[in-house]
């Protein structure tokens, strides 16, 4: 399927999610507190499997290593879960929006997770071709 097909189908998806209101993290977080994410002990093995499940590999790779023409790159090192989290729900590119109806804070949690997981590649120096 092409990015098109998928974008015209996933659009939908993304305009009923975007008209959710009422995020229970936002009042956590204007008023100081954890949201449930943060609460919560995340797994990175469920964060692979949740990675895929979401197609976040389609925009930025299977091991997160992104691409200047369809996403950033978002590991191996991670920005911060909170920020994650206010990216996703509330993106300023051309990333749709998922609030917490679509992904759960939970889910977002675990694919921090699992992108924290990821090991960064080997430098160059160590590389006996590139030398």
């Amino acid at each position: 399927m092409t990015f098109l097909c998928r974008f015209m189908v996933a659009a939908p998806v993304a305009v009923v999610a975007a008209l959710s209101f009422g995020a229970p993290h936002v009042a956590a977080q204007a008023a100081g507190q954890p949201s449930t994410a943060e609460k919560t002990a995340a797994n990175a093995e469920t964060g692979k499997h949740l990675y895929t499940k979401y197609g976040c590999y389609e925009c930025h790779g299977r091991e997160g290593q992104g691409s200047s023409l369809t996403g950033p790159r978002l590991g191996p090192n991670p920005m911060s879960l909170a920020s994650l989290v206010r990216y996703v729900r509330k993106p300023t590119r051309e990333m749709p929006p998922y609030t917490d109806r679509v992904v759960s804070d939970q889910d977002l949690a675990d694919i921090h997770a699992y992108l924290r997981s990821l090991r960064s590649p080997a430098a160059a120096q160590s590389i006996p071709l590139l030398k």
